[in-house]
């Protein structure tokens, strides 16, 4: 796999440690679509990796330089969330063009090169995220239909406890987003986001007592 493939990258930051790894979907129609803007010097955007449906992995950026791939963001009270990061596309039409389930070849290649990027970066498992986690006024990638629980059954990742998920004080759950890691400067917002990631089957931004709940697993996990 060629390094540096696309020329959409800088210098990560002097004693910048990677410690986030950054999942989103391509949102274009196609493959081609997608690796000719990662590669356009004139798009300004990039990232680490592109992963097609057929389970094809492309090495765009290299880990040691920053790609552009997170755009305005924030996790955990940063803000520079490319210089700290690496950054993965998924082959996926995404909302706007035919969101679809990602195929098993891409999951088990997510697998493989999530363990691998693991093994060489300190990145604490809350911090495997996906795009509408960092940026979730902007962003609704990877989307409801990424596998997270596949991946932190992998050890990629976390995933709340069933058990541990009961419900909770529903008014409490600003607080914990942000305990979490989530910006809420769009409280609803980013509720949708954590749902996209947590609870996929409810995506309505609503703080309800389940959604606390989880919250609440997820934050036992990390205690």
């Amino acid at each position: 796999m060629p390094s540096n493939f696309s020329s959409n990258f800088d210098t990560r930051p002097a004693g910048t440690v990677v410690d986030m790894l950054i999942f989103h979907y391509t949102g274009m129609e196609d493959r081609e679509s997608a690796l000719e803007r990662l590669c356009d010097p004139s798009s300004n955007v990039s990232a680490h990796y592109l992963i097609g449906e057929d389970g094809s992995v492309e090495a765009l950026v290299a880990e040691k330089h920053r790609a552009w791939h997170a755009g305005e963001a924030a996790w955990r009270g940063q803000s520079d969330i490319n210089a700290r990061s690496i950054g993965i596309e998924l082959v996926n039409p995404g909302h706007e063009f035919g969101y679809r389930p990602f195929t098993e070849s891409q999951m088990l290649s997510v697998e493989i090169l999530a363990r691998e990027i693991l093994d060489r970066h300190p990145i604490p498992a809350r911090n495997v995220v996906g795009h509408s986690d960092v940026a979730p006024r902007r962003k609704t990638d990877p989307g409801e239909l990424f596998d997270w629980r596949r991946l932190a059954e992998r050890g990629i990742g976390l995933w709340p406890d069933e058990g541990a998920a009961g419900s909770g004080e529903a008014e409490d759950t600003a607080n914990l987003l942000i305990q979490y890691g989530y910006e809420i400067m769009d409280l609803p917002m980013t509720i949708a986001a954590f749902q996209r990631h947590f609870r996929p089957s409810r995506i309505d931004g609503v703080a309800d007592g389940k959604t606390a709940g989880v919250l609440r697993a997820l934050l036992s996990m990390i205690a």
